[in-house]
């Protein structure tokens, strides 16, 4: 009987964490409202601040979620992938593929709620800008790892992998941004081509990237 109570606790936040990522996606964490989730989902009130306690930690809480099907879909599924510059590109074709099938409705989850909390000292802020900066260290790495790897047609040029880093991210929330706003899949596109132009610049061996990205369908 604990063991089922346990299972129905887990099941419970699942749905609702599923709720507040899709919601903060859109509206924001600020929009986030354990009554109204409570409400939407058809549970108690009483159950879902049982669960949470209070607006910050449902807001915590649905960031580390984020998080988790971030990893799942663009991190994960390269993880075993051969080091090299091949494999950055199949990482930022993973991100716009996550971005542009709307796996949270508002866009990629971190882009909308860093420009909510960007100036906004605290707790969630914190966590935002930690999730954040794995991911730019991630990119970094692979990077120099590629490099170290004879990746790089000048492997002695270190100082290039966090530029490269910062051009790669910039192109990718760009896409996210633009696509968004405008419902326009080919901003994907032109992102890719602009990345694949900068990786081919850098590699020894450009041949081993697509010259092209695939084309991206219009967000559902």
């Amino acid at each position: 009987m604990a063991d089922g109570r346990v299972e129905r606790g887990n099941q419970t936040r699942r749905a609702v964490l599923d709720r507040t990522m899709s919601i903060a996606s859109v509206d924001g964490l600020e929009g986030l409202s354990l009554g109204k989730i409570a409400a939407d989902l058809g549970l108690s009130k009483s159950g879902v601040f049982a669960l949470f306690g209070s607006k910050e930690d449902l807001q915590l809480a649905t960031v580390r979620a984020a998080v988790e099907v971030f990893k799942d879909e663009v991190v994960r599924p390269v993880h075993r992938d051969r080091d090299g510059l091949a494999k950055v590109w199949r990482l930022c074709e993973r991100w716009l593929d996550y971005s542009g099938r709307r796996v949270f409705p508002g866009g990629c989850f971190f882009y909308s709620v860093s420009a909510e909390f960007d100036a906004r000292p605290g707790p969630v802020r914190d966590e935002i800008a930690e999730a954040r900066s794995d991911w730019t260290r991630y990119i970094e790495r692979l990077l120099d790892d590629a490099r170290l790897t004879g990746g790089f047609r000048d492997a002695s040029d270190a100082d290039e992998v966090p530029q490269l880093a910062f051009e790669l991210t910039s192109l990718m929330e760009l896409a996210n941004a633009h696509s968004v706003l405008h419902g326009d899949p080919l901003a994907y596109e032109r992102a890719g081509r602009g990345i694949l132009r900068r990786l081919r610049a850098v590699a020894a061996a450009p041949d081993e990237l697509p010259e092209r990205p695939p084309a991206f369908t219009s967000p559902s």
